[in-house]
């Protein structure tokens, strides 16, 4: 049976909410949020793969369990693979035991899955966590909460065009990306935002690879 995925760590330096990484070398970090259309997430998958480049793919519980062969699919692939809450609702607004759930809930199928409860967490729905689901986060055992300094707007559906000038406006080293499965022109855009990020001399690696 496949050895156990990574289990979250805590990077000695950073902030309980991680934004970006260091500015000082050619890397960024594109993170997905995991739902939708599972064809959909291959593709985007394997174009990283092809492209030399790793990502980080914050999985939403309710699609793991749809879809449970695609946690081993994201870890075979040597991306990053955490938790993005069971049901996708707005976590900072619900009482604590409720965002516990949201949190656990994840977690509990990320290990069934893995034999780990994901390297990161990300809130749904909100940039940053509440002083509240950053302590539920941390009592579950993520050391940090993965937020982002680049919003691709890609859930708008704006097109392949505007999800690459969008990244790529806001994109310098050191960026975390927000990026998300289920959506064609993200899917689409792909290729030419890593054909930028190439010439540009920035790396796409995993959220774990950008921070060591």
């Amino acid at each position: 049976s496949p050895a156990p995925a990574p289990a979250p760590r805590a990077f000695p330096g950073q902030p309980a909410q991680i934004g970006h990484g260091p500015r000082d070398r050619p890397r960024v970090a594109l993170t997905f949020h995991g739902q939708g259309d599972p064809a959909l997430a291959r593709t985007l998958l394997t174009t990283a793969e092809r492209h030399g480049a790793r990502v980080t793919v914050l999985a939403v519980g309710t699609w793991l369990d749809a879809h449970p062969e695609m946690a081993r699919r994201i870890l075979d692939g040597g991306h990053d693979l955490g938790n993005h809450t069971q049901r996708h609702l707005s976590v900072n607004d619900m009482p604590e035991a409720e965002a516990r759930a949201e949190i656990t809930g994840c977690a509990d199928r990320l290990k069934r899955l893995t034999g780990s409860i994901g390297t990161w967490f990300r809130p749904s729905r909100a940039v940053t966590a509440s002083p509240l689901v950053a302590r539920l986060a941390r009592a579950a055992g993520y050391p940090h909460v993965l937020s982002y300094d680049v919003d691709s707007l890609d859930y708008t559906s704006p097109g392949a065009a505007a999800v690459t000038r969008t990244v790529l406006a806001g994109v310098r080293p050191g960026s975390v990306v927000s990026l998300h499965f289920g959506y064609p022109g993200t899917a689409t855009a792909l290729p030419a935002l890593l054909d930028e990020l190439d010439r540009r001399g920035l790396h796409a690696v995993t959220t774990t690879e950008l921070l060591s």
